[in-house]
């Protein structure tokens, strides 16, 4: 019975792309970032290989890897969640999603107000911390709904809890999902809650992702329709707007992630389990928090052979990551174009260092076939390939 369990460590890029420049993100390298730590301790991350991914030139490099290595180069135009797990799962995204740095147009927002009966504050780039920050006490007042975007391709509503119910707030979210189509479809629609006073406002862990449905079939459908399962964990069901998903689970954070993740490595299942552990992007990507983010590394790292103990004969343990978001990068908090590891490890798996792959696609390639299941039309070359 194969299994793959794929871990997506949400933007833990290794270094700049070439073409870092045309998205403002000349310089990032968040493994780089994080290695200036004190709190940047990764042996079982090292004894695989993850120092000798080409280009990588944080800490020391293994004489022995244990496992096959690689560097993997976005082929889609963006860097973002959505296109980075997109790309992973098989389909390459040729045109970025729409992004809005001076908010969002007035037809769209008139549209979203009379749906929900409610008025918008902000419309603006803004950091979710720092929004309820400064909207919060307006927000309570008025109850208009506070929407903000970033950089990515989002369209967030942050709300207070006692002045809109979760299911409420989620309602409202879907109704923007259902109005953001077409040339403002935005890659996902988030529910931002939070609690608390004025000056002391806090985002609860309840935040909910409305993706679009990927444009064409993915690893995930292929593998559905084969008949072989495949788990979320974390916020995969929302980032493939649950398709080809055929079971999943929520998480608070990257702790829960990892025990769920272990809780299900002591079922059987045949296919494919699918993580996403978000708290470094989050957390700390996004807060420029370079302490945080090594000991989120470094927690990962502890838990790792765990993880490796609970393999089976046949199992995979795949770790890579969706796109990068430098903490040491003080001129923006946003996601940074930079590659991403790739780590391969499995009892039937030889150690290996393939250099830099040109899409992220090969990972959805090497799944497919270790799974032995048709790649259709899915983009990608197979990494179990004769080299």
């Amino acid at each position: 019975m194969k299994r793959v369990i794929l871990i997506v460590l949400d933007s833990f890029g290794i270094g700049e792309m070439p073409d870092a420049g045309d998205y403002g993100d000349k310089g990032t390298n968040t493994l780089g970032s994080c290695a200036k730590s004190r709190y940047f301790h990764l042996p079982n991350l090292k004894k695989m290989g993850l120092f000798n991914i080409e280009g990588v030139t944080a800490g020391e490099k293994e004489p022995f890897p244990s496992a096959l290595t690689a560097r993997m180069k976005e082929a889609s135009k963006g860097k973002d969640t959505t296109i980075g797990h997109w790309e992973i799962a098989g389909v390459i995204s040729k045109k970025p999603l729409p992004t809005y740095p001076d908010g969002f147009p007035k037809e769209v927002l008139s549209e979203f107000e009379k749906l929900t009966g409610r008025g918008v504050l902000c419309n603006k780039p803004y950091s979710g911390t720092e929004v309820i920050k400064d909207y919060g006490k307006e927000h309570m007042e008025s109850g208009k709904l506070i929407v903000y975007t970033s950089a990515d391709s989002v369209f967030q509503i942050a709300a207070h809890q006692d002045v809109v119910p979760l299911e409420t707030l989620y309602e409202y979210c879907r109704m923007a999902r259902e109005l953001l189509k077409g040339e403002h479809g935005v890659g996902r629609v988030i529910a931002r809650p939070f609690t608390g006073s004025d000056g002391n406002f806090t985002r609860t862990p309840n935040r909910h992702d409305y993706s679009l449905v990927p444009p064409e079939k993915t690893m995930l459908d292929l593998l559905k329709e084969s008949g072989r399962d495949v788990i979320g964990v974390g916020k995969i069901k929302d980032i493939f707007a649950g398709s080809g998903i055929t079971e999943y689970t929520y998480t608070k954070g990257n702790e829960e992630g990892i025990q769920k993740t272990i809780s299900y490595m002591q079922k059987d299942f045949s296919g494919l389990l699918f993580v996403n552990l978000v708290d470094y992007d989050m957390l700390y990507g996004h807060r420029n928090d370079i302490d945080g983010y090594a000991k989120a590394l470094s927690y990962f790292d502890e838990r790792l052979p765990k993880l490796t103990a609970l393999m089976k004969e046949e199992d995979v343990l795949m770790i890579t990551a969706d796109h990068g978001c430098d903490p040491g990068y003080i001129v923006s908090t946003d996601h940074s174009r930079e590659y991403t590891p790739f780590l391969m490890y499995g009892k039937n798996i030889l150690p290996d260092n393939l250099g830099t792959r040109e899409t992220f696609a090969d990972i959805s390639a090497t799944v497919l076939d270790y799974l032995k299941v048709d790649k259709g039309q899915t983009a990608g070359s197979s990494m179990l390939a004769k080299r």
